[in-house]
């Protein structure tokens, strides 16, 4: 086993990837410098026809991803940023979430879209969105979503092999963290619709996602020590999703809490909200809380930014609140 950061590692991953199958190749805009690492010098390694730098223009980026599906190659496209995944928005969903479906099965699209997302580094309003639920609302698509650096790279493993198109977000704050993964070139598939989690308890279940994974396992330990012994769970992904594990935890614990840094309103959190009422309210002992950003664009300034994300308080108050 190796430690290594998850830039290292999805490089690793990759890199892995490529070198089991030729047909696996990289498309986005500058991919050989990598804005966040992630790509950075694969292409002295794999040469620029599978490591291919584009114009500014996620259209472009979408549009020679799909067709290269269509005809068996295993595009890997990166959106620079998720929030410019507005730019392609009709290549992702009227074009790579049908075209399988429209063809009657004739075509795969073996597609793995990459896009940093989230808040870091006051990136301002058009570059720290969270926006996970315009994905998770598209038939067609899976949604990986991973807070735990442990599994990220056997979760990219298992988007690049998938037939079918892979939305796969990485909250740029997680970059940094460490975890131990495979050896060289034996990183293995982690399964979708297998939720991690990530701490067992009996008093509450909190699920979160993203960055905020790791912030409420923190939390949960603090909270211990006045005697609350709180699941966490990390969905790892948004769709398929792993209800089991949730419909279990919450039978077991009668109180769910789900922190997400979407804002509230049209957020995922909701959804998930809306199925455990749906599927399980009789075991709910007290109605679900969300805990979210408010519904405002994202500051620069990093106290405004700080005001309007989700805070440890807001968490604990969330928390308290249940108890």
């Amino acid at each position: 086993m190796r430690n290594m950061n998850m830039t290292f590692a999805l490089r690793d991953t990759l890199r892995q990837e490529m070198k089991r199958d030729e047909r696996v190749f990289l498309v986005g805009e500058d991919l050989r410098q990598g804005t966040f690492r992630v790509t950075v010098d694969l292409h002295k390694e794999f040469g620029e026809e599978r490591v291919i730098d584009t114009p500014i223009s996620e259209k472009a980026v979408m549009g020679a991803a799909i067709g290269a599906a269509t005809v068996g190659l295993i595009p890997v496209p990166e959106i620079m940023f998720a929030d410019f995944f507005t730019c392609c928005f009709d290549e992702i969903m009227n074009q790579m979430a049908k075209m399988r479906y429209m063809f009657g099965g004739q075509c795969s699209l073996p597609i793995t879209l990459r896009m940093p997302c989230g808040i870091s580094r006051q990136a301002a309003a058009q570059h720290s969105q969270s926006i996970e639920a315009f994905l998770t609302h598209i038939p067609g698509l899976k949604v990986v979503y991973s807070g735990t650096a442990k599994y990220t790279p056997g979760l990219l493993v298992s988007a690049i092999r998938d037939p079918d198109p892979v939305i796969f977000l990485e909250h740029k704050k997680l970059y940094r963290d460490s975890a131990d993964i495979g050896d060289e070139d034996q990183i293995e598939p982690v399964p979708f619709g297998k939720a991690c989690v990530r701490r067992e308890g009996k008093d509450i279940t909190l699920v979160a996602t993203g960055a905020y994974v790791n912030d409420c396992v923190k939390i949960a330990d603090a909270m211990a020590e006045q005697g609350l012994d709180i699941e966490v769970i990390d969905p790892l992904t948004l769709f398929p999703l792993d209800t089991d594990t949730i419909y279990k935890s919450v039978e077991k614990t009668g109180k769910l809490l789900v922190v997400t840094e979407e804002n509230l309103r049209g957020a995922w959190s909701g959804e998930l909200v809306s199925i455990v009422a749906q599927d399980r309210f009789s075991a709910l002992k007290k109605a679900p809380i969300r805990v979210g950003a408010l519904d405002t664009p994202i500051a620069f300034s990093p106290p405004l930014e700080e005001y309007i994300v989700p805070r440890e308080k807001d968490i604990v108050q969330a928390i308290m609140a249940l108890k």
